[in-house]
């Protein structure tokens, strides 16, 4: 019946496209073909107007592809280039959330944000390349530099001159292959006290953050004109999998990633398209990828043509699912559905997963 009304319907256009000459319309779409030249217009003798030129006049020898010896290539479009304000580092927010988006590696921002504490009286004292992390010793404040304890100064109330900070800095690998996305966290105590506080997951003094953060951002631009090296022991960070395999509650594959929704969304994303897996709707706000496993991959929200929709085929239907990103505590959980109420075999399941996480490497 849904072929029926297809080929009724296609016979109706045919039939309607078909009969405009007929019906008095032509196309004209091809006039421009035939139009020639004619003479300037000419004012009535006595009546004076100013000289005008013609706004689309036709140019004179044309080349043509039969006078040209060689073969015409179709010029290739230039490389968009970098506006003068757009830098390799810069602040990003999402929130309360602030952060660093550096257009390097992690291997080639860890010296250069390790460099910025050191010169800046902030001595290293834990550092883990592998995971891109590295924390700083307990500094009074009046022992800082004297330019960072001066912009300090003038952005964030300290409660004495002698009381101690502390610093955090996370280095992950970006979004988008060769980023980098630096977190950073601060601590205080009393100039006294020699207790060990630990980071809060949340910041317990944007202020303080969000003027450190921007000080490692100007001190990342100086330091990245100078020139810098680059940390062998931080390279694996740079393809550090933050994704893992699992099962849910009642036993079914999922995946765990460790990042938050919009990270995560974006990254699922480009994984599907590399794994050549075709998509053919999405959802972000239900966190919803609609796929077709029996077609060939085709681009987010990219529509079927028109004879796709108007014959609609119906041998796919049991390949169609949908993968579902859910929120769960600081990151988000991957599964694969047949439906909103149904899940995929496990086996399917388990394939499709796979090919996300090994195409989010």
């Amino acid at each position: 019946m849904k072929r029926l009304a297809g080929l009724t319907a296609l016979a109706l256009i045919i039939t309607g496209t078909g009969g405009c000459s007929w019906l008095g319309f032509r196309d004209r779409g091809s006039d421009y073909l035939q139009a020639q030249q004619t003479a300037p217009m000419r004012l009535p003798e006595g009546v004076q107007a100013k000289h005008l030129d013609p706004l689309l006049p036709i140019p004179t020898q044309i080349p043509t592809l039969a006078a040209r010896d060689d073969e015409f290539e179709t010029p290739r479009p230039q490389a968009l280039a970098a506006g003068p304000d757009s830098g390799e580092f810069s602040l990003q927010k999402s929130g309360d959330a602030r952060w660093l988006l550096a257009l390097r590696p992690p291997a080639e921002v860890w010296p250069l944000a390790r460099q910025y504490f050191e010169r800046n009286g902030l001595a290293i004292a834990e550092e883990r390349p592998q995971t891109g992390e590295f924390i700083t010793a307990w500094q009074r404040y009046d022992r800082l530099s004297p330019e960072l304890s001066r912009r300090l100064g003038g952005r964030v109330t300290v409660a004495a001159p002698d009381a101690q900070v502390r610093v955090r800095v996370r280095i992950e690998p970006g979004v988008q292959r060769n980023t980098s996305e630096i977190f950073l966290a601060a601590v205080e105590r009393p100039a006294d006290s020699t207790a060990n506080l630990s980071f809060p997951s949340r910041s317990a003094n944007q202020a303080l953050d969000s003027a450190l953060l921007d000080e490692l951002l100007a001190g990342l631009e100086r330091g990245a004109g100078q020139g810098g090296s680059v940390s062998l022991a931080a390279r694996s960070a740079d393809s550090r999998v933050r994704v893992t395999a699992g099962e849910d509650g009642s036993g079914n594959p999922v995946l765990n990633v460790e990042a938050d929704f919009d990270r995560s969304w974006s990254s699922i994303g480009r994984a599907l398209e590399r794994a050549d897996l075709r998509i053919d709707d999405l959802n972000r706000s239900l966190g919803l990828y609609y796929l077709n496993l029996s077609g060939d991959a085709r681009k987010p929200g990219e529509k079927p043509g028109f004879f796709g929709r108007l014959f609609g085929s119906d041998e796919a239907a049991g390949e169609r699912y949908q993968v579902r990103l859910t929120r769960l505590g600081n990151g988000v959980q991957v599964s694969l559905e047949q439906d909103a109420d149904t899940l995929a075999p496990k086996d399917i399941a388990q394939r499709v997963l796979g090919q996300i996480q090994s195409n989010l490497n």
